[in-house]
């Protein structure tokens, strides 16, 4: 990654992935800004379900609200879990915006199909398990906590 994020293509500076834990997942996003790690994670979120293509054809408004940043985080991906069970949906991407411990964001997705998305298991939710949201020493933010499945 080069020295100034500034000098990197926004591509290179957005991501998600898994990290392992004895009985449950850990999700990682991460950003040039909050906003697009909370993104990237809920993206990550979604794989632990399916890797599957997913159709992002509705959209599902989504708000909550905390006192930090941290408390924010699990809010987010706790209502995105939420919101897919409920609606018997999967999501495939995510903006967020976030403001004074306030997220609005939306999620696009489809009606699950079991057949063709072939979820490999369910997300019970996040928990504060190795939570942490900050930003990095060379100025990306992560966002990273284990969820329950």
């Amino acid at each position: 990654m080069p020295e100034n994020i500034i000098d990197a293509p926004l591509e290179k500076l957005l991501g998600w992935k898994h990290f392992p834990h004895a009985a449950d997942i850990g999700i990682l996003g991460f950003g040039p800004a909050p906003h697009w790690a909370f993104e990237q994670a809920a993206i990550a979120l979604t794989a632990v379900i399916t890797v599957k293509p997913i159709d992002l054809a509705e959209h599902v408004l989504i708000f909550c609200s905390a006192g930090n940043m941290e408390d924010l985080f699990v809010a987010w991906l706790n209502a995105v879990t939420y919101e897919m069970a409920v609606r018997d949906m999967v999501f495939g991407d995510y903006v967020v915006r976030l403001a004074e411990g306030r997220l609005c964001g939306a999620a696009y997705g489809e009606t699950i199909d079991q057949k063709r998305h072939q979820p490999a298991c369910e997300v019970k939710g996040a928990t504060y398990t190795e939570l942490r949201v900050a930003q990095e020493e060379n100025g990306i933010w992560t966002a990273r906590c284990i969820v329950d499945v």
